[in-house]
């Protein structure tokens, strides 16, 4: 082998490094910040980029919405209640510059910052807060976050609590109160029920005090529901009161008309029943003649 042929085959191996180290390719959802002996001097946009070699530096920064886990945080609120909150974040880099030279590990400062501050927002707030107006507790953890990290270039868009763990002794008093809640309600509402029921029978019974024809009506609904049953005994209701009432006046009036009837035909006592019921008898003629 030549001399010539080496050179040149030495010069091709060259110029493929050379090619390897001068060329960089941008994705699309990437950014590329160019260093020249340590200084900044610019962004590099996606696509086919050269840059000197052993003189540029280019480090590439991601676009992309990333998704941060917060760990499980041992909190306590401010009504003195230990609970156990883990959450999960989603940030994006929207200056690269920023990202590279203000911080050093974005992913790692984001996730301490965003667990120290998920303890400050969540111990300012009750349990009851903690449970019921999560989207409140998001909103300030996102807005503290944004804080600190546009400094860095990070734009924090979205915070949500993911899990409540809470002490089993807060558990069960927590379905004790739940329990007592519903028991309460349903008091109400029977209350009420009966409220309305007794308020709709005296309506009821003053219609049918001044329509006794419907009382009447009543009672023959009654024996038609009783009928389609198929029962053999059948009990015809009737208002008690009136009833003796009834009964009363009929054998007074009875009583009467006899009494009037033996006066006017002048009876005597007898005592020959054998019930030893007492009543009173006309005389005989024979009796009359011989006094």
């Amino acid at each position: 082998m030549s001399t010539t042929s080496i050179w040149l085959i030495v010069s091709a191996v060259a110029v493929v490094l050379l090619a390897a180290l001068s060329i960089r390719v941008v994705v699309q959802y990437e950014r590329g910040v160019l260093m020249r002996f340590g200084r900044v001097v610019g962004l590099r946009e996606p696509g086919l980029r050269f840059i000197v070699p052993v003189v540029d530096r280019m480090v590439k920064v991601s676009l992309r919405v990333v998704t941060m886990p917060i760990q499980s945080q041992g909190i306590i609120t401010r009504d003195n209640v230990s609970v156990d909150i883990s959450a999960v974040a989603y940030y994006r880099v929207v200056d690269a510059v920023k990202s590279v030279v203000a911080i050093e590990n974005v992913r790692a400062a984001i996730d301490q910052i965003a667990q120290t501050t998920l303890r400050k927002v969540v111990g300012l707030h009750s349990l009851d807060q903690a449970l019921a107006d999560t989207d409140a507790i998001n909103t300030d953890i996102r807005r503290m976050l944004d804080t600190t990290t546009l400094e860095w270039g990070i734009d924090v868009t979205l915070v949500e609590l993911k899990d409540i763990q809470l002490p089993d002794s807060m558990k069960r008093a927590m379905a004790r109160e739940a329990e007592a809640e519903r028991e309460k309600r349903a008091k109400i509402i029977a209350a009420e029920g009966e409220s309305l029921a007794a308020a709709s029978l005296g309506k009821a019974a003053d219609t049918m005090a001044a329509h006794p024809i419907a009382l009447q009506l009543r009672n023959l609904q009654t024996l038609m529901e009783i009928g389609v049953e198929k029962n053999t005994t059948v009990v015809f209701p009737a208002p008690l009161i009136s009833a003796i009432s009834d009964m009363e006046a009929f054998v007074a009036k009875e009583t009467n008309a006899a009494a009037r009837s033996a006066k006017d035909a002048g009876a005597v006592p007898s005592e020959e029943y054998p019930t030893g019921q007492r009543s009173w008898v006309p005389e005989p003629p024979e009796l009359e003649r011989t006094r």
